[in-house]
């Protein structure tokens, strides 16, 4: 039986490798992810403080819905039937801290710079993206991706966010 998932699961990342070579090579690769984008009400230290708080409740709330899908459309689905949910607990979130900003949540089409994941490039281009603005949205901002799944581990050590992809587990794990 372990031996027929580990097959099914060679499979299923070689049919993503392929895919997603194949896709940077038409120049469609930006549409294979959705970014995550939470920007602060300001540059003052407490609204970035308040947005790095905000960052870690949601990335908490949203990966059991994002752990088990398999597809992009699959990840915007599930963000788009719980978008009250996030904007309410960012907003719980930011009241718990003493402030009373706004929040927003929306799925939207938004221009990204590179980024690198532990050696793994993301082109500047434009990507789908969860976007959270917290009041006036105007201080620097946060992003990653959310599918596939790219930043959902924490570091509590107080490092900040340790960028993980599961589909690099998928791949070491054949070689142990």
């Amino acid at each position: 039986m372990k031996n027929i998932f580990l097959v099914f699961i060679g499979l299923v990342v070689l049919t993503l490798v392929a895919f997603s070579l194949i896709n940077v090579e038409k120049g469609n690769y930006n549409e294979q992810f959705l970014r995550i984008h939470i920007r602060a009400n300001s540059n003052e230290k407490e609204d970035q403080e308040l947005k790095n708080k905000v960052k870690e409740k949601l990335i908490d709330f949203l990966t059991p819905y994002l752990a088990e899908c398999n597809t992009k459309q699959k990840a915007v689905n599930r963000i788009s039937g719980i978008l009250q949910e996030i904007e309410n607990i960012a907003g719980e979130e930011i009241k718990i801290n003493g402030f009373n900003y706004s929040v927003k949540a929306k799925i939207s089409c938004k221009e990204f710079p590179a980024r690198s994941y532990e050696g793994f490039i993301l082109d500047a281009g434009f990507y789908d993206a969860l976007i959270i603005e917290i009041g006036e949205g105007t201080g620097d901002n946060w992003w990653c991706v959310v599918y596939p799944p790219l930043c959902f581990i924490n570091n509590y050590s107080g490092q900040g966010v340790k960028y993980k992809s599961k589909l690099m587990e998928i791949i070491e794990s054949f070689g142990k």
